[in-house]
């Protein structure tokens, strides 16, 4: 099966998982998740009408950008200091905010290196509580939330997390479901629309669009195992 089958394929699960939650499929983003594939795979699933990409590592990304159509470039890994200024460069969204020290540097080279430009970013919450992940504890996420809201640079557009990993899909349902109870409370709390909940990969995106999911990060069922196209 080739990477526009199995794009047409993924769509099909998250339209069906979507109807069963009561939801319109055209409420869920697909962000395809092109790690450690060639910019060619990549180039292909835009190709087959793919809008929106997802990289873990900004260096890989910026490597494989200039040989890709035009996308919408989420960066969905951790966000190193040194790393700040390139990913500003290569990435429109980020989706790992998850200190406040990171808030600052973005801050301060959007004013430095573009004055105007507002960039949409998600918190990263660490849901299930993996000391080796990365992602904002729970409790702290309304103060988060705060600090990115005070800065005018920064578009607050919703939460997203990494659960913890079990083969089976049930298992994540809990972690998706906190996600999903954590965004409400801070819509009350704070006023705030925070419309996505970027949450599900390629073997549990089903469950998390039952759960509110509104954008889903799919690397393997499109492109195949790692490094593999």
């Amino acid at each position: 099966m080739g990477i526009e089958a199995r794009i047409l394929e993924v769509r099909r699960r998250m339209a069906e998982a979507a109807e069963r939650a009561g939801r319109d499929p055209a409420q869920v983003t697909l962000i395809a998740v092109g790690k450690t594939h060639p910019a060619e795979a990549v180039a292909q699933a835009v190709q087959a009408g793919i809008t929106d990409l997802g990289e873990n590592r900004v260096g890989e990304a910026a490597a494989k950008k200039r040989g890709v159509p035009p996308a919408t470039w989420h960066l969905i890994g951790p966000l190193q200091r040194n790393k700040a200024r390139l990913a500003l460069e290569v990435f429109d969204i980020v989706e790992t905010i998850d200190r406040p020290e990171l808030v600052d540097r973005l801050v301060t080279l959007l004013e430095t290196h573009w004055p105007g430009r507002r960039l949409p970013v998600l918190l990263e919450v660490n849901v299930g509580g993996e000391p080796q992940k990365a992602g904002i504890a729970p409790p702290g996420a309304a103060a988060l939330a705060r600090q990115v809201l005070a800065q005018p640079q920064l578009e607050l557009r919703g939460l997203m997390t990494v659960p913890p990993f079990d083969p089976d899909p049930a298992a994540v349902r809990p972690f998706f479901q906190r996600l999903a109870t954590l965004a409400r409370g801070l819509r009350q709390q704070l006023g705030i629309p925070l419309p996505w909940l970027s949450m599900g990969m390629s073997h549990d995106f089903e469950v998390a669009i039952e759960e509110g999911a509104t954008h889903v990060r799919v690397g393997t069922a499109i492109f195949g195992p790692r490094g593999a196209a």
